[in-house]
């Protein structure tokens, strides 16, 4: 007798098939050409994920034709939302120029002003095709700077890396002032850099605590180490990014997501003496950097209007929207009774199931992440695009009502779980 389990369907995941039978299709289809149906792993989540179809603001639209509210930006890389009518028309001047060029473009040198200029600690800096590339030249740079071989990360850290399957690895633990001091002073001998988001992102938009960050700088700098910040999520929360907000300078940082306006980009610099070290005009560079898409012209000038376009006021509104999202957020699970933490800082924001407090990347492992993926199918089938693993931003598309709209729908959903 066959007594395998077969797992019951939720009341919202029924709704969610309901609504998405084309993407079910289409699922079904791409398995067979692309493992897991696509390039993107964490883009998947249960029983399959909605094919988008169009952007337009902040609406999405997939190809059965739901309009979802999207607070995702496509992980935080459209921070003005989808075809912004500037951004757009600067794009279609470049393409009837081309789209690629075997040399530089006035377009590379006005977006390495313009974040040279934003933040004071990048004296130079060089482009890439994705954060991913920008960290791991960060990486080879401070190696090849102080002559060491290990690197330091921090848990629950993202940098495109995995560090348990990396190397000369060290873990430290986020947001634990002792213990890590303790680490670094073990190990700084043998430390080229330690590398820091001052906010985990894919871990749950953890912001670092500032008294962390400046025993971060005060300890590399005595010990010889590299402080790194990967600022490929946070770089949005002020103008300089969160080395501004936190008032601490590392000495290389790595850009990604919203830099290129939606195409892909990636960026590092900082010192110039370590920046040097890339620099093919006094012969052969101790550190070649060869990509032949490196800097290309489009992503170049979409992300030199995205710059623009966010200005200080931009950026005061987006993170007073933010602000609004966690309280409206945490209200609304406590007037549901649900235990719930909400992380985040300026405009980004996300949801932890825990009754614990939320300071690092442990501290989410009880999550209960079956009923945040209910709560996830649940905002879909209100119409409501969030990432699968609670995180959320707001883009400049993204008005007070649709924040409204966001704390709703929330309670709607809620409601139907009670």
């Amino acid at each position: 007798m066959d007594t395998q389990v077969v797992p019951r369907i939720s009341r919202e995941e029924e709704i969610y098939r309901l609504r998405t039978p084309a993407s079910r299709r289409f699922f079904a289809e791409a398995r067979e050409y692309l493992p897991g149906g696509d390039s993107r792993s964490t883009l998947f989540y249960r029983p399959y994920p909605a094919v988008m179809d169009r952007g337009e603001g902040c609406w999405l639209y997939d190809v059965d034709g739901n309009r979802l509210l999207d607070f995702t930006g496509n992980h935080s890389s459209l921070v003005h939302g989808y075809g912004h009518p500037a951004v757009v028309e600067a794009i279609q001047r470049q393409l009837r120029k081309g789209t690629c060029f075997p040399g530089s473009t006035e377009p590379q040198l006005r977006l390495a002003k313009l974040l040279c200029e934003r933040i004071p600690s990048v004296e130079r800096i060089r482009f890439t095709s994705s954060g991913t590339e920008a960290s791991m030249n960060a990486i080879r740079a401070a190696r090849a700077c102080t002559g060491r071989a290990r690197i330091a990360t921090i848990d629950g850290g993202y940098h495109g890396l995995s560090a348990d399957a990396t190397a000369g690895v060290v873990v430290l633990p986020f947001n634990e002032i002792d213990s890590t001091a303790r680490i670094l002073e073990a190990e700084g001998g043998r430390l080229a850099a330690v590398v820091v988001e001052p906010v985990l992102g894919s871990a749950g938009m953890i912001p670092a605590e500032r008294d962390y960050l400046e025993m971060l700088r005060e300890t590399t700098r005595r010990l010889g180490i590299i402080l790194i910040f990967d600022e490929v999520v946070s770089f949005r929360v002020a103008v300089g990014g969160a080395q501004e907000y936190f008032g601490i300078s590392p000495d290389l940082t790595c850009l990604g997501k919203l830099i290129g306006g939606g195409f892909p980009l990636g960026a590092f610099g900082g010192r110039a003496d370590i920046m040097a070290l890339f620099d093919p005009t006094r012969g052969r560079p101790p550190l070649p950097h060869p990509g032949s898409h490196n800097a290309n012209p489009i992503g170049m000038l979409a992300g030199a209007v995205t710059l623009e376009l966010l200005t200080p006021q931009a950026i005061d509104l987006l993170n007073t929207r933010g602000a609004t999202i966690r309280r409206n957020l945490a209200a609304a699970f406590a007037e549901a009774g649900i235990a719930a933490q909400i992380t985040g800082l300026g405009s980004l924001f996300a949801i932890h199931l825990t009754g614990q407090p939320v300071r690092s990347y442990r501290d989410t492992l009880g999550s209960d992440t079956d009923l945040r993926h209910q709560v996830f199918l649940g905002l879909f089938n209100e119409g409501v695009q969030l990432d699968p693993r609670g995180v959320g931003n707001v883009s400049t598309a993204i008005g007070s009502d649709e924040v409204s709209w966001l704390g709703a729908a929330v309670r709607s959903v809620l409601s139907r779980m009670m």
